[in-house]
């Protein structure tokens, strides 16, 4: 329903900006829009940024509530006048001329554009569309498929293009589209990588037009114009054909260079004799219907003779008659030189000569001749099969001196689908009026109403003319491709009137004209390509000299439509040319189905007679077409733009256009997400979805960007992975540095090569950020099941006890969410990309997580960095455990779940505590009772910690190793080595009574926190085996315990943990979600 609007003037008590603005305010041309993707910039949401009217904008107290906002939401007013200005130029020859007369030093005011309907979409369609096949092939296809065959192949052709057309209108009047045709239209709606291989497809296909064109022009300029210019003549029949296909290429490049050198130097008189190729082929076609109606009243003269029903070359004699009565006496004819051995009337002559008489008929018999009746049906056959009239005649036995004689006969072999793709050329150019929108008084109505009209116009001009051809033309001539059997003439030129050379010379300036087009429109379509930058190797093409013109494309153009040139066949290059044409328009039929589908809401296009079905029966009609022609071209055709899409995505065309691919993804990821969120996933499905908790400096770059490479290893760009991180601050002041953060996060997973999604969160303070990302990351189905994070190492050192207490607080979270839990201690010192030496990734599983301790190292090793490194399995005997059954059911474990691991089983049986683990004890209750009661400055708090670390440091020294347990009891087996360890840590009291000096505090050991003894003799006598068995594992992957329930031990806690990690290099601790994630089941 219309939308009715009512303007309201508002009085403010002084002139409104509006009225101080010029009334001839223009828009200007922008710099920008000739770089970057090749568009007007849209930093408004409409047209243009409305930078030139800052100032004007506002001026009054009436809108003072919207005031501050102006900048970024322009008054209505302004904005409707912007709109109404708007104007676009071609992208084309108009500013290379204005470029050159203003040399690029003043921007010129741009003029409205004027071009209405008919000569702006109507004429150019008709031109590009009436050309070559028809004055060439024409004739020759209706011959040789019939005329209802033939009524089948324009139909097919023609509803394959009015279909197109439909789409491509709809698209075309959804808002404005500048100039770039079709290659912008297809782009735009379905992306990138479609864009960049259809458009490339789009380009070749002109580009071989072009060859077409001229090899037409050159076929039309040896064979009837000029037949005397050839440079290679053969000497005998047979190698006619060779002769002439090398004569086209000599010409056909000469011709090339020369059309190459008109571009180059002058492009406007390109456009400005466009209007006399026009002219050339509507006079031609009009030439045609006059001699269609000229052959009611007086038939033309064209005889052709036939011996017996063959029907004969009418080049190397003048009568067709065998002998003739001169002054009574019969003497023999040229004719009869040609199939004996000489002039007598006794020389041996060829058999079917002898049997059969010489008859003449009539080449043109005319419209109401009957002979429609006679070519009807097809008549298909081999190269070399002899052109025959229905006809009576006596059979002689094959020879093969036959192929010598002055036959018409095929010169290729002829079928259906072959004459579909030489004749499909003939329907293309109906992209030239979407090509010149910029001209356009009013695009959105001109493009669909010109491009119909005309697609109209022609199917009725192909279709009249198949039915005309046939009812005119004798069937034997219509076969006759190059009109041997008449003298050598154009076989639609035989038709015409006034005369044969109105439809010569006419469709010869067509040629020409249709191909300086093509070799002037295909370097600016590959120019478009090149600027959107979206095919990297191709943008040396968007260069070009000074005003625009593109120099390097039109070389390349010229280098393509020149291996076209060489093919020197018009029949052999027209299929080709008809793949990349049908991949264009099965494009813009695509695009037009999928935006309706979608229901984009962007998507409101003034045409309204288009449907889905019909833009889906185009892109079906295209693909029946494309392998109708020749299936092998097809998937060459298909095979290019397959690479030139996957080399696009590959790169990643970093381009943002709103088209319909990305609006199918979406709606297939709701699908996909909204299935998801029916069930938990199976245990077979279950792999890691990684959050990666992120810590950036003061410069807002990652601290540990081997975190990431550990994550692309462990993935291997399977599954999800999202990258966080918090900020502190709010997020109306940290705005800014959120999104540089956010920049710089997505810059280091390019570098370290992961794929995932970055999320960062701005919030008071990072104890909450990293519950809310826990918390709330991912979306549906598709949200983490596990946390990856790196060990903070300088707990010990940092001022604010915030750090390690968040880090505990997550791993609370985690565990409170289900979630899995991952640890990286010394990530700085993981791999990289370099690949791992043969090694070992050592497990110990101490208690049972779900399986996600054995999952994690066969997911590592299918990374490349990884696959070298062998995997062990360790666990944990205690006292009551049988060491030898332990280990069996554990193989038996691994052989069921199909994992190849060595298996251990350490023994660990003595419950007595050493004197090392009371002082270890001791000294962590002493700096956590110091800290929490004292109020130490900064230094002094720096000081008392590195005396710790220090101490530790020294006491820690005769230790071998440690490792990794949380039971209640538990038992270590007494060996003399531990018993003289054991001594000897007991006498180096050094550091213990350096603290105890230093505090003044001697407790004994009976005062301290027997459950703090405990874990931490297991923290001391785990880090003691592991150390001993894994030192030189390249990774050692451990059980995380949980924190305690009561929080004031939470600095303990930290301390345990680094206990049991202690002169490891690289661990991982895990803690899993609490479900089972690997099975034995298939």
């Amino acid at each position: 329903m219309p939308t009715n609007f009512t303007v309201v003037p508002v009085d403010d008590g002084r002139k409104s900006a509006q009225e101080d603005t010029d009334d001839n305010n223009v828009l200007k041309e922008e710099d920008e829009e000739a770089v970057g993707d090749g568009t007007p910039r849209e930093s408004s949401p409409f047209i243009h940024n409305t930078d030139d009217y800052k100032g004007t904008l506002y001026d009054g107290k009436n809108m003072a509530l919207f005031e501050e906002e102006m900048d970024s939401n322009p008054m209505v007013s302004s904005l409707l006048s912007k709109l109404a200005n708007y104007t676009n130029l071609t992208q084309g020859v108009r500013e290379h001329e204005e470029a050159d007369e203003d040399e690029g030093a003043k921007k010129k005011t741009v003029k409205s554009p004027q071009m209405g309907t008919f000569i702006g979409v109507y004429l150019p369609c008709l031109q590009n569309i009436l050309g070559v096949i028809l004055f060439l092939r024409m004739t020759w296809i209706v011959g040789t498929a019939g005329i209802l065959e033939s009524f089948i192949i324009v139909s097919m052709c023609c509803s394959c293009t009015m279909l197109t057309a439909i789409s491509m209108s709809a698209i075309a009047t959804n808002g404005v589209v500048p100039a770039g045709g079709s290659y912008y239209m297809i782009s735009r709606s379905l992306g990138p990588e479609f864009g960049g291989a259809v458009g490339l497809c789009f380009y070749l296909g002109t580009t071989f037009a072009g060859a077409m064109y001229i090899l037409g022009t050159i076929e039309i300029f040896l064979t009837y114009i000029v037949p005397s210019a050839a440079i290679f003549k053969a000497e005998e029949k047979a190698l006619e054909a060779e002769a002439m296909l090398n004569n086209m290429r000599v010409y056909g490049t000469c011709c090339l260079t020369l059309m190459a050198v008109v571009v180059f130097v002058g492009v406007k008189y390109v456009n400005k004799l466009a209007l006399v190729f026009l002219a050339c082929v509507v006079l031609s076609i009009l030439a045609i219907y006059a001699g269609v109606i000229k052959t009611i009243f007086e038939p033309p003269v064209f005889p052709v003779c036939l011996l017996g029903n063959r029907t004969l070359q009418n080049h190397g004699f003048d009568k067709c008659m065998k002998t003739e009565i001169i002054d009574n006496v019969t003497v023999t004819t040229k004719l009869w030189s040609l199939f004996c051995e000489g002039p007598e009337l006794n020389a041996s002559c060829n058999e079917y000569f002898n049997l059969n008489n010489v008859t003449e008929i009539q080449g043109i018999p005319g419209l109401t001749s009957g002979v429609i009746s006679e070519n009807m049906w097809g008549s298909y056959g081999p190269a070399g099969m002899m052109v025959e009239k229905a006809l009576p005649s006596v059979p002689a036995t094959p020879s093969s001196q036959d192929q010598y004689m002055p036959y018409v006969v095929n010169d290729i072999t002829t079928f259906f689908t072959l004459l579909v793709g030489i004749y499909f050329p003939s329907v293309t150019g109906i992209m030239a009026g979407s090509n010149r929108s910029g001209d356009l008084r009013d695009a959105q109505r001109s493009i669909p109403i010109g491009t119909i009209l005309a697609i109209l116009t022609t199917t009725i001009i192909y279709l009249s003319c198949v039915v005309l051809f046939g009812a005119c033309i004798d069937g034997v001539v219509l076969r006759d491709k190059f009109g041997d059997s008449v003298k050598g003439n154009l076989v639609i030129g035989t038709l015409s009137w006034p005369s044969p050379w109105v439809i010569v010379i006419g469709s010869f300036f067509s040629c020409c004209g249709a191909g300086l087009q093509s070799l002037t429109g295909a370097p600016r379509l590959l120019q478009a390509i090149a600027r959107d930058g979206i095919v990297p190797f191709l943008e040396v093409f968007g260069h070009g000299k000074a005003n625009g013109e593109p120099t390097w494309a039109l070389l390349l153009t010229a280098l393509i439509c020149e291996s076209g040139i060489l093919i020197a066949s018009l029949d052999a290059v027209a299929p080709i040319l008809s793949m990349f044409f049908l991949m264009c328009y099965l494009f813009v039929n695509l695009a037009c189905a999928l935006q309706t589908l979608l229901r984009t809401p962007n998507w409101r296009p003034r045409f309204k007679y288009y449907h889905w079905t019909l833009s889906f029966l185009g892109m079906s009609l295209c693909l029946a077409l494309m392998f109708i022609s020749s299936w092998y071209y097809a998937l060459v055709a298909m095979l290019i733009a397959g690479c030139i899409y996957k080399y696009i995505e590959y790169r990643g065309a970093e381009k943002e256009w709103g088209d319909g691919i990305r609006g199918l993804s979406l709606n297939a990821a709701r699908f996909a997400l909204i299935r998801l969120e029916e069930a938990p996933p199976h245990t077979k499905n279950w792999r890691p979805q990684l959050l990666v908790l992120l810590n950036l400096d003061s410069e807002l770059s990652v601290k540990h960007p081997r975190l990431l490479s550990f994550t692309t290893q462990l993935k291997a760009g399977k599954g999800l992975t999202i990258v966080g991180s918090v900020l502190e601050g709010t997020y109306l002041t940290r705005e800014t540095e959120a999104k540089r953060a956010e920049q710089n996060i997505k810059s280091t997973m390019a570098a370290e090569k992961t794929k995932g999604f970055c999320h960062v969160v701005v919030s008071s303070n990072l104890r909450d950020g990293i519950s809310h990302l826990v918390q709330s990351a991912g979306l549906g189905g598709m949200k983490h099941n596990s946390v990856l994070m790196a060990w903070p190492g300088n707990w010990r050192q940092s001022n604010d006890p915030q750090s390690w207490k968040s880090f505990i607080e997550t791993v609370r979270e985690t565990t409170a969410a289900h979630q899995a839990l991952l640890v990286a201690k010394n990530v700085d010192s993981f791999p990289h990309q370099e690949r791992l030496s043969e090694g070992t990734i050592d497990v110990w599983w101490i208690v049972h997580d779900g399986g996600l301790l054995m999952l994690l190292p066969f997911l590592l090793r299918q990374h490349k960095v990884w696959r070298k490194c062998k995997m062990r399995i360790f666990t944990v005997a205690q006292l009551d455990d049988n060491s030898i059954q332990m280990k069996k059911d554990l193989q038996m474990f691994l052989y069921h779940l199909r994992l190849n691991a060595e298996v251990e089983v350490v023994e660990m049986h003595d419950s007595d505590i050493s004197a090392f683990t009371y002082e270890k004890t001791l000294v962590m209750e002493q700096r956590s009772q110091m800290l929490k009661q004292m109020q130490l400055s900064r230094t002094e708090r720096e000081r008392e910690a590195q005396l710790i670390h220090d101490r530790n440091t020294a006491s820690h020294a005769v230790l071998n190793d440690k490792a990794d347990a949380t039971p209640e009891r538990v038992h270590m087996t007494w060996t003399k080595e531990k018993f003289f360890t054991e001594r000897n840590r007991n006498r180096e009291p050094n550091a213990n009574v350096a603290v105890r000096d230093l505090f003044n505090m001697k407790p004994e050991w009976e005062s301290l926190n027997q459950s703090n003894v405990r874990c931490m003799h297991t923290a001391v006598k785990l880090n003691e085996v592991v150390v001993n068995k894994s030192q030189g594992a390249h990774l050692v992957l451990l059980n995380m315990p949980g924190p305690p329930r009561n929080r004031g031990g939470d600095e303990n806690y930290m301390e345990f943990l680094e206990v049991m990690m202690e002169g490891l290099n690289r661990v991982l601790l895990v803690r899993g979600g609490g479900r089972e994630v690997i099975t034995i089941y298939s």
